[in-house]
């Protein structure tokens, strides 16, 4: 009975195929691990940091104003939408004249961004009751200055709260604090709350577009109203909010829009 020779040459041939298989398998792993900890940083020590840098950037608003916890303020007498020239004097009613406080209220009413020394720090307060959301408002949209600091953006060119026009703001719906993330579950009747130093706003929610294209700039315009689905938006001038997002989550290619209307303001 004759033996199979194994030839030198065909074991370092089998044994270089173990190596390279082992070396893959070695390679995929850790692949797989980092893969791992990209996604876990990304959804959720973003969202964890970014949720306590809004809610230290609400606290040190409600330090600067000179008030407590306030989660509740923004119930007010009046109702109807106030005019530019009646917000200023409104407000301009609970300072002195020629103080300081008057000249920082005349300020906000023509552009509340204005009291910040940098723009893209907080300079407002939005809150929705029904998503228990209290989250602070910053000039402009870009992701690093503002969105990724788990705050709420306002679109710049867009009116101020309180004023005639659109007040439109921009915030994610995932990582980052997604401070928009169930912005999709308001209904007509909800109420928001836009707190500034010098007034609390109140829009009630009425429509929502649940779905359109990232470059549907109609949506943000002084009278809003999209440009892909028209039969969305409003035909009249009015006092309108705007909060959009992305759709569907874990994505940025369509936007969700909620609308509101103003309904009531009080001077703080």
């Amino acid at each position: 009975m004759r033996q199979r020779v194994m030839h030198h040459g065909a074991r370092r041939r089998r044994e270089r195929r173990r190596r390279a298989v082992w070396t893959g398998g070695e390679l995929l792993v850790t692949v797989g691990v980092v893969l791992l900890l990209l996604v876990v940083h990304q959804l959720w020590w973003t969202n964890r940091e970014a949720k306590e840098g809004a809610r230290h950037g609400v606290e040190a608003l409600e330090r600067e104003w000179g008030r407590g916890g306030g989660a509740d303020s923004g119930t007010a007498a009046d109702s109807g939408a106030p005019s530019a020239s009646s917000s200023t004097a409104s407000t301009a009613s609970t300072a002195s004249p020629g103080s300081r406080a008057e000249r920082d209220l005349r300020a906000a009413a023509s552009d509340p961004a204005a009291l910040t020394s940098d723009r893209s720090q907080a300079y407002a307060i939005l809150t929705v009751p029904r998503l228990h959301l209290r989250v602070p408002v910053a000039e402009g949209v870009g992701k690093r200055s503002v969105l990724n600091k788990g705050y709420v953006g306002h679109y710049p060119g867009t009116e101020q709260p309180g004023r005639a026009g659109n007040f439109a703001l921009a915030g994610h719906r995932n990582t980052h604090g997604e401070p928009f993330r169930y912005i999709n579950r308001l209904a007509p009747g909800d109420t928001v709350r836009v707190e500034t130093r010098s007034a609390v706003y109140t829009y009630a929610v009425d429509r929502t577009l649940r779905q359109t294209s990232a470059r549907d700039s109609g949506v943000i315009r002084p009278v809003p109203r999209s440009t892909v689905h028209p039969t969305y938006g409003y035909t009249a001038p009015g006092y309108y909010l705007t909060l959009t997002t992305c759709t569907p989550e874990y994505t940025s290619r369509y936007r969700l829009v909620v609308w509101g209307t103003l309904v009531s303001m009080r001077p703080r």
